[in-house]
């Protein structure tokens, strides 16, 4: 059962047309589809200006470089194609890949790259893991499993790192091992997980089993 959920949490990154959505972006597009294309671009190197959600000349160049470098058609155009091979997937902005990059965001901002992609492993871990929930909704929302439900930061924007950061953590990318758990030996004040065994460590976060 939680094998077969995992897995469908990945597909959401690849059925670009299971949902209602805009079919391209292009020169001249407005909203939070053109947000998120300029977002996957600067994470890339790709773009370096605003984000703010406006396709003009500095996100058309962008795009082009990106499919030129991908083996896509250089046109500018952001249709289904350079939306996958961006990671995107388009409409599903309440998706769990969003709530993932969220909780990442909310956790880990500040922290290194790879930091931000062990909390998203270590959440995607304990899905398969028996001592807790088997549904990505069912761990974020346990309660008292992560402190930004708490102190405000889960409502805050999603920093940019946090969807490249969830898209590599629902690929695969598990810095950590299998780690279930990860404190901050700073602030944290449960001695119960200090005493878990410590398998990885990156930043200010500690991970362990």
């Amino acid at each position: 059962m939680k094998k077969a959920g995992l897995i469908g949490l990945c597909l959401l990154l690849c059925l670009c047309v299971s949902q209602p959505a805009v079919a391209l972006s292009k020169r001249g597009s407005r909203g939070e589809e053109v947000t998120r294309i300029q977002q996957a671009l600067k994470q890339r190197g790709y773009y370096t200006g605003a984000v703010d959600g406006v396709y003009g000349s500095g996100t058309q160049a962008a795009v082009t470089a990106f499919q030129r470098d991908n083996g896509l058609s250089a046109d500018g155009i952001a249709g289904h194609q350079t939306l996958t091979a961006l990671g995107l997937s388009a409409g599903n902005t309440d998706s769990d890949y969003q709530l993932l990059a969220r909780v990442i965001s909310a956790e880990a901002r500040g922290e290194p790259y790879i930091g931000q992609v062990a909390v998203g492993a270590v959440i995607l871990n304990r899905i398969e893991h028996p001592s807790f929930p088997d549904s990505l909704t069912g761990v974020i929302f346990q309660n008292g499993a992560f402190t930004c439900m708490t102190d405000g930061q889960f409502s805050v924007e999603i920093a940019e790192s946090a969807y490249s950061a969830a898209r590599d953590a629902l690929n695969g990318l598990d810095p950590t091992g299998g780690a279930i758990y990860y404190y901050n030996p700073a602030t944290a004040t449960n001695q119960w997980i200090r005493n878990r065994p410590v398998v990885y460590t990156v930043g200010a976060h500690v991970f362990c089993q």
